[in-house]
């Protein structure tokens, strides 16, 4: 009985203080990296640019046969935001060639945009990012809140991007 009285307090005490640390890391989200990139049109531009905006960071390349299928959605989802604060950078991987990249931007007049991370820098920024496409959503305050690898389910993006609009920064 005396050790009831001892164990119990101590195993709630315990999981209350385990419920309060798994809400609370539940809360952080991962900061996005300040990177610096140019992009094809030979414009410098880094991540300070991203502040107040929600924004959708895609790694793709030219080869990615899902990369491609997904582009015209990234461009559907970018028209759809962009008078709201939204924007959209697409980083072509280090092994796609830049003049394959340039007549893909050009051919499908991409709307937003487009860098190639020829040494593989911005990749490794985000988490050494290896695979395509892999496309992370950044709220107004420049904090990782999804990362997608492989093609996203567009409409559960989009009621994310609503939600992330109607927040303050």
């Amino acid at each position: 009985m005396k050790l009831q009285r001892i164990f119990l307090p101590l195993l709630v005490a315990a999981l209350a203080g385990g419920g309060f640390f798994a809400y609370q890391s539940l809360g952080s989200r991962e900061v996005a990296p300040a990177v610096s990139y140019v992009l094809l049109d030979g414009a410098p531009a880094d991540s300070s640019q991203w502040a107040g905006k929600v924004m959708l960071v895609n790694f793709w390349a030219t080869s990615c046969t899902t990369c491609v299928k997904e582009m015209p959605q990234i461009v559907a989802t970018h028209e759809k935001f962009k008078a709201r604060g939204f924007d959209t950078l697409a980083v072509a991987m280090s092994y796609d060639p830049p003049a394959f990249v340039a007549n893909f931007a050009e051919s499908r007049k991409l709307p937003f945009g487009v860098a190639i991370d020829n040494n593989g820098k911005i990749a490794h920024q985000f988490g050494k990012i290896q695979l395509t496409p892999t496309t992370l959503l950044i709220n107004k305050r420049g904090e990782i809140v999804k990362r997608y690898v492989g093609e996203p389910d567009f409409t559960a993006l989009h009621a994310l991007v609503e939600k992330l609009l109607a927040e303050s920064a």
